[in-house]
């Protein structure tokens, strides 16, 4: 089993690295890791419509290029799917048992995914209603794939 995580930009913060590090280090019993990072386009705060599109689209652009043809891709966001952890563990499992080899989460930039991307993807999940920075997004997934496989291996972590 693989799990994949692009993403747009790198973790800038060191707790958010050390954390990313140790829910890596946590994953490597039950599937092989894989970060791909791809760099974040420039966007300053005033920007328009057309503007916008076009950063999402570059970085869209970086990350379709990181996604093989039959992984599964699962997009994070803001208006996609909510699941419980439990609902979450057997998606994952379910997904798995049917033959998928590796699953893409894609995580986007502070201006979200292009329509490419989304259009690529199988799942849209949100991680939560609330806004997140992107590097407390990406330990939380990998908190909660962990979390998948110590609940489909029934193991006492999810308690």
């Amino acid at each position: 089993m693989k799990i994949k995580i692009a993403c747009v930009g790198k973790l800038k913060d060191a707790f958010f690295r050390e954390a990313a590090a140790e829910y890596a280090k946590r994953l490597s019993r039950f599937c092989t890791l894989e970060i791909a990072e791809v760099a974040d386009e420039k966007a300053p705060e005033s920007l328009s419509a057309a503007e916008e599109a076009q950063v999402k689209e570059r970085e869209g652009e970086r990350l379709l290029s990181r996604i093989s043809p039959g992984e599964t891709v699962i997009c994070l966001a803001i208006d996609g799917k909510q699941y419980s952890s439990e609902q979450f563990a057997r998606t994952l499992q379910t997904t798995f048992d049917r033959g998928a080899s590796c699953v893409t989460f894609v995580i986007g930039g502070s201006l979200g995914l292009s329509s490419a991307v989304l259009a690529r993807a199988d799942l849209s999940l949100s991680i939560s209603e609330m806004t997140l920075p992107h590097g407390l997004c990406r330990v939380v997934l990998l908190e909660q794939v962990y979390r998948s496989f110590k609940i489909n291996a029934h193991e006492p972590y999810h308690k």
